[in-house]
């Protein structure tokens, strides 16, 4: 039985560098990693499922949650909020799983603010001209719509140097090995190790 707490992460990435692809695949090949669910004050879009794609939260509950500090982050963009559950994400750490919060450098600003030993990771595009050819790659947008998603994209990557890890997502089989080994090698820090093999730990010395 895992006695351990989870490592709580931040993976921001702009939109087109692969981010979701990535720890799709991180989730596949480690155990006990969750991605946390946001609360949203949004309506459900058809396919959404409560508590899977988002929580879907009434506009006074979620803002009677912001005065009580349940969140570890929020923001409203637009007419609608966003936010993540303190609550739920310690209710997760407690488990021993590593909990991933997908949210851009605001939010980033504000979990360092909130919570301690949050571990950080940006992942990068290898060149803007690879950026722009996902981007339209995709078929969904507008041409109008992605120049200001690179817009967008090269202001959330001026605030890579606030991050602990940057991978780059060149070669998407490099990029998720080296996405593994960060997780990995803070699952050997010394804090985890003491938790997870206390037992045994406490035999070897006494």
């Amino acid at each position: 039985m895992n006695t351990s707490i989870g490592q709580l992460y931040i993976v921001s990435a702009p939109s087109g560098a692969g981010k979701s692809s990535l720890l799709n695949a991180l989730r596949e090949r480690l155990a006990d990693v969750a991605v946390s669910v946001s609360h949203t004050t949004r309506q459900p879009r058809p396919g959404e499922q409560d508590g899977v794609h988002y929580h879907f939260t009434p506009v006074e509950t979620f803002r009677q949650q912001v005065a009580d500090g349940n969140f570890l982050e929020y923001a409203q963009v637009f007419d609608n909020y966003y936010g993540t559950s303190r609550l739920s994400v310690n209710a997760q750490l407690e488990t021993g799983k590593d909990v991933i919060l997908e949210i851009d450098w605001q939010g980033a600003q504000q979990v360092r603010e909130r919570a301690q030993g949050v571990t950080s990771i940006f992942i990068l595009p290898p060149s803007t001209t690879a950026l722009s050819e996902r981007l339209h790659g995709r078929g969904q947008d507008s041409a109008e719509t992605i120049q200001r998603r690179m817009r967008d994209a090269q202001n959330e990557i001026s605030h890579y140097p606030e991050y602990d890890y940057v991978v780059i997502n060149d070669q998407f089989d490099t990029a998720l090995e080296e996405l593994v080994c960060i997780f990995r090698s803070e699952r050997l820090r010394l804090a985890r190790q003491t938790q997870r093999h206390a037992a045994l730990l406490h035999e070897l010395v006494n």
